[in-house]
């Protein structure tokens, strides 16, 4: 099937990219075909990674210091000076999107 490709400018968490294209690099992809194919599984209800791969996302989370989980999604403050932030207040931990 073809598909038409579209650049793009996602804003993301500096340290979430990082483990991103690191775990794509290990699994010699692009980081698009890696976004893809994660939200394409997301959509199906379906993890797109092995036990394998979630070890490897496990060690680069620890090496790139990335301690942001699912629960916290959504509930993110921006910090213009790039420090972390508190939660916005009211944001608590839900199912999911």
């Amino acid at each position: 099937m073809a598909v038409e490709r579209v650049q793009t400018g996602v804003r993301v968490d500096k340290r979430l990219l990082k483990v991103l294209k690191a775990l794509a690099e290990y699994r010699d992809m692009s980081l698009g075909d890696l976004l893809e194919g994660i939200v394409l599984h997301a959509f199906e209800g379906r993890c797109a990674l092995s036990k394998d791969t979630l070890a490897m996302v496990k060690d680069l989370r620890r090496v790139y210091g990335l301690e942001l989980t699912a629960a916290e999604s959504h509930c993110h403050a921006d910090d213009p000076a790039g420090g972390p932030k508190d939660r916005p207040r009211g944001c608590e931990a839900g199912p999911g999107i």
